[in-house]
């Protein structure tokens, strides 16, 4: 059997990423038959095409246009830093009394976080958030209507931007595949990014929660800018001086 090309070897790399969510380089070195060196140089060629995003010993994928994880993968992974980031964006709630709860896990898990003890009303386009919050006490759910998409369980199109736009809204808790300082907020469907878009226009304050793996990561579709949110909720595993820079530009940078 003849060597694989360079191409080859990183397209199998990226295939196996995708499908189980990371890659490590001591294994793809024996299931590829080359040496270490090789497999990390093979990432770093990756990483500058925007395909993986490479870290202590591996690498994961990067979401875009033609690649993005389902709602159960994403309920698998970083689970507790999530729990702590969603429990610390719960508490940004301040007065609102009518809440945005964008698509995703993370925003789910805010959901169900949110205080039970009082009149709310939340507005969200995801199947799963609103049947967690079905049956809540003081809690009114809106669940915008649309086409809803298959991996992420949440409604899209004009008729979700459209019921979205006739709303004013207290609070958006708003989800991102990717977020950096240069090109804001982006998400691999453009579907999806016009109903962030949307959210964000009808809110009064942002506040935009994720894990520390979403930071430097950039999709296909840009939906917001790091300057339009109030407020950033991730976890200590974002260093301090990034988080600083991100502070500098407008929005409060919550650690937890």
């Amino acid at each position: 059997m003849s060597a694989m090309s360079a191409e080859e070897r990183q397209r199998e790399i990226v295939r196996a990423a995708r499908r189980t969510g990371a890659v490590d380089v001591a294994d793809l070195a024996v299931t590829l038959g080359v040496a270490k060196e090789t497999v990390r140089r093979d990432l770093r060629a990756l990483e500058n095409h925007g395909l993986v995003r490479r870290t202590h010993g591996g690498a994961y994928p990067v979401e875009s246009a033609g690649f993005e994880t389902t709602l159960a993968f994403r309920a698998t992974s970083h689970v507790p830093e999530k729990r702590r980031i969603a429990a610390a964006a719960a508490e940004l709630l301040g007065d609102a009394e009518t809440v945005f709860v964008d698509e995703g896990f993370t925003p789910q898990l805010i959901a169900e976080a949110l205080p039970r003890d009082r009149p709310l009303t939340v507005v969200t386009a995801s199947l799963a958030t609103a049947g967690v919050l079905a049956e809540a006490g003081n809690t009114t759910v809106l669940l915008l209507g649309g086409r809803v998409r298959p991996g992420t369980l949440a409604t899209v199109d004009h008729w979700t931007t459209r019921m979205l736009a006739g709303f004013v809204i207290d609070l958006a808790y708003i989800g991102a595949n990717g977020i950096t300082r240069e090109h804001g907020l982006t998400t691999p469907d453009p579907a999806v990014s016009e109903v962030k878009a949307q959210a964000i226009r009808t809110s009064r304050r942002t506040v935009f929660a994720g894990v520390h793996t979403k930071f430097g990561a950039v999709s296909f579709c840009r939906f917001a800018e790091v300057g339009d949110l109030d407020a950033i909720v991730t976890s200590t595993l974002l260093p301090t001086a990034e988080a600083h820079r991100y502070s500098l530009l407008g929005p409060q940078v919550v650690r937890v």
